[in-house]
């Protein structure tokens, strides 16, 4: 099949819209939430139960799979679908985020709290070619251009994939930060002409850059949106709250072409998701709900509930008596209570589980909102 977005309704109160993302590997209802497989897996989960839970889009992580197993072993294995057991769509990032948070951003804080090392002389170089780093794993040299990043794309055959891009950091030197936007375009379109010579069946997303700079974010807004691209990201740096993404949003999202979808990269808190909605953007990825749930916090259509709270170790009602998934179907409060008291692995499991499916649960009722002219 081929890729398209098919807008089914526009709010009349606000940009908020409901479409259906149509990809090789299944179809995606907007606006949606898209749980993060970082090593084409989540986290305590496997594919067979993420696929009974309406996932419906799924994002893996190009820099990490590529240092390990490696782009050429996931292409023997027939793709990530095969390789992971994947009934649905799946979308890659490009490797810039984590290659250059490696010295500043999320990955370095991540290597750090696994005692691994994490420092600035991991980046090796960085040019108009593109970057060269240490891998955290073995620290073997490996390079990033923006062909490779979509060759290795191309071999992990995720149905949505993404140019490779240059993420400055929040506080960034105004000239800096304009250098980078321009080489990230420059980079962006090496990347769409790498794909174009061979689509494989795969759409390809531009992402919008600029940092929280208004002027900016339109400027490389507009510049993107007259490429041929398939639909669009928001990324590179957000901000540092919610007042300063929305204010991201505002500026961009103006500016990219109505018919196709929306995508805000790293960004699915539920608070978040409900104020982004308006401004237009259509699917929110993030590791917000799992992380929750391996630590005993579940989403519940009364709010969050924290499971290793002493109150819940004779409460045998279910986590959410409305809530369709494995977890609130089979077992109580109290059991899960035990499970994490207990340190059993099986307890991130299913609270993982359930999280998913509330974030599901929770987008199908703000597509209804929407709908209805309610959002």
């Amino acid at each position: 099949m081929v890729f398209k977005f098919e807008l089914l309704h526009q709010s009349k109160r606000s940009a908020a819209r409901v479409g259906r993302i149509h990809t090789e590997n299944g179809i995606i209802d907007t606006p949606n939430f898209v749980p993060v497989a970082t090593n084409a897996a989540i986290k305590a989960v496997d594919s067979h139960c993420v696929n009974q839970h309406d996932c419906q889009l799924l994002f893996c992580n190009t820099y990490h799979l590529a240092l390990h197993p490696g782009g050429e072993i996931i292409e023997k294995a027939g793709g990530l679908h095969r390789f992971m057991g994947r009934k649905g769509a799946i979308i890659t990032d490009s490797g810039g985020f984590q290659v250059f948070s490696l010295a500043y951003g999320s990955v370095a804080n991540e290597l750090k709290s696994k005692g691994l090392k994490s420092h600035a002389n991991m980046v090796l170089k960085i040019d108009e070619e593109g970057v060269s780093f240490r891998s955290y794993r073995d620290g073997a040299i490996f390079s990033l251009t923006p062909e490779r990043s979509v060759a290795l794309q191309k071999q992990l055959g995720a149905d949505i994939i993404i140019p490779f891009d240059e993420l400055p950091p929040f506080h960034c030197d105004p000239k800096a930060l304009v250098e980078s936007l321009h080489r990230t375009h420059r980079w962006q379109m090496r990347s769409l002409k790498t794909h174009l010579s061979n689509t494989a069946k795969q759409a390809m997303y531009g992402v919008v850059h600029g940092g929280v700079e208004n002027e900016l974010r339109k400027q490389s807004a507009s510049y993107l949106s007259n490429q041929a691209f398939d639909g669009f990201a928001i990324g590179g740096s957000l901000g540092k709250n919610t007042r300063d993404i929305l204010q991201v949003l505002d500026a961009s999202c103006p500016y990219l072409p109505r018919e196709k979808p929306r995508h805000l990269l790293g960004i699915a808190d539920i608070p978040s998701i409900e104020q982004s909605l308006s401004r237009g953007i259509d699917t929110f990825d993030s590791c917000y709900p799992t992380r929750l749930a391996r630590h005993g916090v579940l989403i519940t259509g009364q709010g969050r509930l924290k499971i290793t709270s002493g109150k819940y170790k004779q409460d045998f009602d279910s986590i959410d008596k409305q809530c369709p998934c494995w977890c609130c179907q089979h077992y109580s409060r109290a059991y899960l209570h035990h499970l994490f008291k207990a340190k059993e692995p099986s307890a991130q499991s299913l609270a993982t589980i359930h999280n998913l499916q509330a974030m599901a649960t929770h987008m199908q009722h703000l597509r209804q909102a929407i709908l209805a002219d309610e959002i």
